[in-house]
This record gives structure tokens, C-alpha cells and sequence, in this order.
């Protein structure tokens, strides 16, 4: 008896080519809709839907494959007698090859005006259920979902004269990751319509980009994911255009980088090292943002990272080629930048568009994952301006103070807690991060910034639970403060800042950053 395949697709890449192939392998072709009108046009001999199921296509095409004429072919097992005995008497003819692939639901949700209604009508039906019924049975059915896997299916049909168990259970599995990632899809597209933030269950799906060399450390396996509907303006959509391939350390670390740089608009440069910054400038252009970048801390830099929301131009890129750096990250490379640029052989150069990376809204989650579980928040997008600030201290704040202030409390958010950042005249002058007590933070910045200390600003990520920085602060010249107040000893600080003339304001609002 003849083999059949029934063949749906939305995506046709290929398929003529492949129903062609099949044609020559004696296998007979089943289809519907705008598959078989497809394959009648170039002559490939085709069986309508109707013609298994002796039932028309109804209810504009949302009912053909449900039936079981369809499902009963699939899902017989043929090792079973009585299963066999039962496709007999109810004269159902077995389904050896399902090729199917589903509605363009994400390309459709992807639409900027995209209606409920018409996401509504691109969420199949049959097809995953005639997916799922195949690889259930995939030890009888050959179930195909990618095109890219139509070339190897062939070639063992052709070589062997079988498709191996172990290729087909490897198809069966891909089929369940595609359905299950659809389904991912739809739930949190109609969960968001429905205004459920966080729902009793919560899929998630991914996409690979890429396997990486290794992770954190070379005997760690890695790869990269992607979200389904990515945003632009990102780490995972960005357009690589010289340099060796992303390790896992270069992809997280820039994506610290972008997350700093995207809290400025004015021309910012952030260096990064093991996701911290080692040094963040601003200034009229992106030429004396980056010396202020550089210049914060040029020990640190060496082997680092870098982020400028403006485009590079030759001087900017003069200035950094002669540096090792990993990655330069940018919304764009002057040609001469590029040119100077990419004579660095192993030196990644990244375009983002820093104009959607200021804007990204869509996901607005961040998520960690833990044993047995997953932690999930929203981002940490708070900002605060100048009519924030509450005055603690006798001493009011200068304009230069204020300015300053906010800049280093836009950096301090980004620093591992705890945090203290010092800052001078739109630059970084030292960061202190992820010690276990906040004035070993205080310390390591104001050692790192030295005699620049004098005359500085410090802000910290959270509220002093003794007055031992303000005192380290003092010592070192620092002359303003930026904190988010709330601890039962804030007066303690508040009298210690007075002692010394410094001025300290409260923003009520904390950025723990683990």
C-alpha cells in the first residue's frame, strides 16, 4: 500500500521541492487550502481534504483536518492488532509524513495594528493538533515542522529506504518545542489583552541565536536565546559588523553597557568591566564623553567594554583604537571610525539603535532563575529629577551639586549592591560595588578617586544604617550627598553631614541590584 503525507503549511519554503521528492518515493499527497492550490499549480498531484474526510471544509476553513478520517490515521499504532482491525472497519487509511507549520500568529501580533480579531483568527486549530497527534505517534509517523529538516528526512528516505527511530523521536521533540512555543505566544499575547501581569502560570519562549564557546568559564556549556518577539534596541538584536564571535561574558556584559548608557540622553560613554561601570562620562560631544569615560578610570577599561549613544567618528575612534577593548557598542560607525576600527581584528563592533533602546516598554519584566524556580519583576525604570529631591541637611544643594548628584544617581542604579558611586564634573571618579557592607563600598571609591575625591558628590543605592560613610565621605572632601533615606538611624547621618557642611538630599527611592 502506498505511503501518504498530508501536507498544511503556512510558511511554503520548500515544500513544492519536497511534495516533488515524495512524488518519486511513491507516496501519495494529501492537502488543503492554499497548500494544495499551490502544488496543483505546479503539477504536483494532490488529494483534497475532503475527499479523506467525505466532509467539505466549513466554518471559513476553521474545520477540515478535525476529523477521524485524519487523527485515526495518525494515531493508529500499526504494531497493535486491534487498532489495525478498527482502521479496517471504519475504512481509515493511514497518514505516514505529516508536514505542517502553523498561522502566522507571531508575524501577525508583530503588526503595529494588529486587532484582537485578527490575532484571534491566526491561532490554529488543526494544525497542532494534527502536529501533536503525529509526533505522539512518531514511531509510525514521520512529523515534519522545519524546513530545514526536509533535505536530511529525504536523504535517509533515498539512502535507507526509512527514516530512523532516532531521527524521527528528534522531529517528535522539535514539533512539541514548536507547539508549545506557539502556544507561549498566544497565552501571553491574550494574557496582556486581558490585563493579567503576573497569571498562576507563566511560559516563556525563546529562540536560539547561537551555541557559545562556553559560559562564564570554559568548562560551562552556553548558548544565546532570543525572545519570540524581541524588542530592537537590545543586546539580542543587535547587528555585529566586525570582530570574532560573542562569548557569553561579552553578551552580558554588554548588556550591561546599554542599560547604563540608555538612562542618558545627552552624549554619554559607559566603560564596563564584569558588569559594572568603570567608568561613565558625559560632555557636549562623544569625543569628551569618552576621555571622561577613559579618564575615570583607565586601569579598568583595559579589556573592557563600551557603550556611546552617539556615533563614533574618526577622532572618537582614534582615541579608542589604540586600547584593548572587547566590544564597542554604538547606533553607528562613521566610515572612517569603522575603517580605523576594523583593522583590530578580534575587536567586536555593534550597532544598536539607541533611540528604541531608550523606549523599550514591551517587556517590561526581568526574571532570574533559581533552584526549582524563576524570581520575576518588573524592570527597574524609576527616575527621579531635581523636584525629587528633599533637603535633610542644614546646607542647601548647589546647582552643580544637584547636576551632579543626578548623574551619579543614574550610574549608581547600574552598580552591584552595595553601591557607592563618586562624581566630579559629569564623570565617574570612583565606584565602589558589591561589598557586604556599604561603607567598605564608600571606601574602595573614594580610594579609587583619590584627591578627585575633594569637592565630589557620592551617591548610594540605598540608606546608610550607620553614619561611618558619611564620615569616610567627609574625610575625603566629598561636599554633597545623594541617598534614599529610610533608616531609624537617617538622623544619625543627617548630624554627621551638618558637622562637616555637607549637603545631603533624599530621593525615597532604593536600587538594590544583586
Amino acid at each position: 500500500m502506498k505511503k501518504r503525507a498530508l501536507v498544511s503549511v503556512s510558511d511554503k519554503t520548500g515544500i513544492v521541492e519536497l511534495a516533488k521528492q515524495l512524488i518519486e518515493l511513491d507516496v501519495e499527497i494529501i492537502s488543503t487550502g492554499g497548500t494544495k492550490k499551490l502544488l496543483q499549480e505546479n503539477q504536483v498531484p494532490v488529494i483534497g481534504i475532503s475527499d479523506v474526510t467525505g466532509f467539505p471544509e466549513i466554518l471559513d476553513g476553521r474545520v477540515k483536518t478535525l476529523h477521524p478520517n485524519v487523527h485515526g490515521g495518525l494515531l493508529a499504532r500499526r504494531d497493535l492488532p486491534a487498532h489495525v482491525e478498527q482502521m479496517n472497519e471504519n475504512n481509515i487509511e493511514a497518514i505516514d509524513f505529516v508536514i505542517v507549520n502553523l498561522y502566522p500568529f507571531r508575524e501577525t501580533i508583530s503588526k503595529p495594528d494588529v486587532t484582537l480579531e485578527d490575532a484571534i483568527e491566526n491561532i490554529d486549530i488543526g494544525g497542532p493538533s494534527m502536529l501533536r497527534s503525529a509526533a505522539k505517534n512518531h514511531k509510525d509517523v514521520i512529523v515534519l515542522v522545519d524546513s530545514k529538516d526536509y533535505a536530511p528526512v529525504l536523504n535517509e528516505l533515498k539512502e535507507q529506504g526509512e527514516v530512523s527511530y532516532e531521527t524521527r523521536l528528534a522531529l517528535a521533540a522539535k514539533v512539541f518545542r514548536h507547539t508549545a512555543a506557539y502556544d507561549s505566544l498566544i497565552s501571553k499575547y491574550l494574557s496582556k489583552q486581558a490585563g493579567q501581569v503576573f497569571p498562576e502560570k507563566l511560559t516563556m519562549t525563546y529562540e536560539k541565536i547561537q551555541d557559545l564557546r562556553y559560559g562564564e568559564n570554559p568548562h560551562q556549556k552556553a548558548a544565546f536565546y532570543r525572545e519570540a518577539l524581541p524588542d530592537v534596541g537590545n543586546i539580542a538584536t543587535a547587528k555585529q559588523l566586525h570582530g570574532k564571535e560573542l562569548s557569553y561574558n561579552n553578551i552580558n556584559d554588554a548588556n550591561a553597557a546599554l542599560s547604563i548608557v540608555a538612562e542618558f540622553t545627552e552624549p554619554a560613554v559607559v566603560a564596563i568591566k564584569h558588569t559594572n561601570p568603570c567608568g561613565v562620562g558625559v560632555a557636549r560631544d562623544i569625543f569628551g564623553a569618552y576621555q571622561k569615560a577613559y579618564e575615570a578610570d583607565p586601569v579598568s577599561i583595559f579589556g573592557g567594554i563600551v557603550a556611546l549613544n552617539r556615533e563614533v567618528d574618526g577622532l572618537t575612534a582614534n582615541a579608542m583604537k589604540d586600547i584593548f577593548l572587547e566590544i564597542i557598542i554604538a547606533p553607528k560607525f562613521s566610515e572612517k571610525a569603522l575603517t580605523i576600527l576594523a583593522a583590530k581584528k578580534n575587536l567586536r563592533l555593534l550597532e544598536v539603535d539607541m533611540e528604541q533602546l531608550a523606549n523599550n516598554a514591551r517587556n517590561p519584566f526581568t526574571s532570574l532563575k533559581v533552584g526549582g524556580g524563576i524570581l520575576v519583576q518588573g524592570q527597574d525604570t524609576k527616575t527621579i529629577n531635581q523636584g525629587d529631591l528633599k533637603v535633610v541637611t542644614k546646607r542647601q544643594p548647589t546647582t552643580e551639586e544637584i547636576t551632579q548628584m543626578l548623574f551619579a544617581w543614574k550610574v549608581v542604579k547600574h552598580v552591584k549592591s552595595n553601591a557607592i558611586v563618586l562624581a566630579k564634573e559629569d564623570q565617574t571618579i570612583g565606584v565602589g560595588a558589591g561589598q557586604m557592607n556599604r561603607v567598605g563600598s564608600a571606601k574602595i571609591a573614594i580610594e579609587q578617586a583619590a584627591d578627585k575625591a575633594k569637592g565630589s558628590v557620592l551617591a548610594s543605592d540605598a540608606f546608610f544604617p550607620m553614619p561611618d560613610t558619611v564620615e569616610a565621605a567627609a574625610a575625603a572632601g566629598v561636599t554633597a550627598i545623594i541617598q534614599p533615606g529610610g533608616s531609624i538611624k537617617d538622623e544619625d547621618s543627617i548630624k554627621e553631614a551638618d558637622k562637616h557642611g555637607i549637603t545631603m538630599v533624599f530621593t525615597g527611592v532604593r536600587h538594590f541590584k544583586h
